[in-house]
């Protein structure tokens, strides 16, 4: 990520679930946030999106192709998540590399929830600005400031109130794969230690892969290089070591197996998984 300026892969996320909402037939994905929370330029394009306005070149059909896949994509992330959340029914919610998530704003069953969103401050900075439109559905929502690579989590969220006596779902949707193995060993030392029992932790990981390897430059030239990828087995063997049990495990593509028109655009995606993992203490 630049200094002084929002994720990029966040606005790509936020813009990616706004050109899906309300458009994925048999499945019910909707984020109404999504739009609102985006940066104007990223605004103007989703919409020239759902218009169907022309690419006006070569280019431009590719970036709308691989845009629409994206899309795609978003609708079995967000939902599972989604109802991981609404099964887990913690009375604290920590979205860690929050972006433009909006679950805080969309949510209804959050009502109960205090929601601690975890980010950068550029990007917080960006999002709160926006996010002041909107109607919150959670009881509360705090802003925690913390960059992963510097800050210590277990500091930001002691004083923004968070309390480690009661159970949490935590969301790590779209960082780890920024992180370099050292850093998320400690981010999962401060989960551990801030996490009750039944709590669950919801990661979004990505598996190795050749597709990887092609997207590498390509992040690299917006600031926010790729720094990790785990196996499934090596994945449950990390959580494992910080007190987590693996209860799901599947990619994207597997998800979506129930969805045909889903399945057939993001078929190539086996290297994004997503496990959900409760927190098991000591006996």
């Amino acid at each position: 990520m630049k200094p002084g300026r929002e994720s990029q892969t966040a606005v790509m996320v936020a813009a990616a679930r706004a050109a899906a909402q309300g458009r994925t037939a048999g499945v019910d994905f909707q984020d109404p946030t999504a739009l609102a929370l985006l940066p104007d330029e990223a605004r103007r394009r989703v919409e020239d999106f759902r218009a169907g306005v022309p690419p006006k070149d070569l280019r431009g059909r590719l970036s709308r192709s691989f845009f629409g896949k994206r899309a795609k994509m978003m609708v079995p992330r967000t939902v599972a998540i989604d109802e991981a959340v609404r099964a887990a029914g913690a009375p604290q919610l920590v979205i860690l590399g929050a972006g433009l998530d909006g679950r805080a704003w969309r949510m209804p069953e959050l009502r109960d929830v205090t929601v601690f969103e975890v980010d950068h401050p550029d990007s917080q900075r960006e999002k709160q600005a926006r996010a002041a439109a909107l109607e919150r559905f959670a009881r509360e929502v705090r802003f925690v400031p913390v960059d992963f690579t510097r800050d210590r989590l277990d500091d930001a969220l002691a004083a923004a109130g968070h309390d480690p006596a009661r159970p949490t779902t935590w969301i790590w949707e779209g960082v780890v794969m920024y992180l370099a193995p050292p850093d998320i060993a400690a981010t999962l030392a401060a989960i551990e230690r801030r996490s009750a029992a039944a709590s669950r932790l919801i990661v979004v990981y990505h598996r190795p892969a050749l597709v990887l390897r092609l997207m590498r430059p390509v992040m690299r030239r917006i600031g926010e290089p790729l720094r990790s990828a785990f196996t499934a087995e090596a994945m449950r063997a990390l959580l494992a070591e910080h007190g987590f049990a693996v209860v799901r495990d599947q990619t994207v593509a597997e998800i979506s197996a129930a969805s045909p028109a889903i399945a057939q655009k993001i078929r190539a995606m086996r290297h994004l998984g997503i496990a959900v993992a409760e927190r098991r203490l000591p006996a």
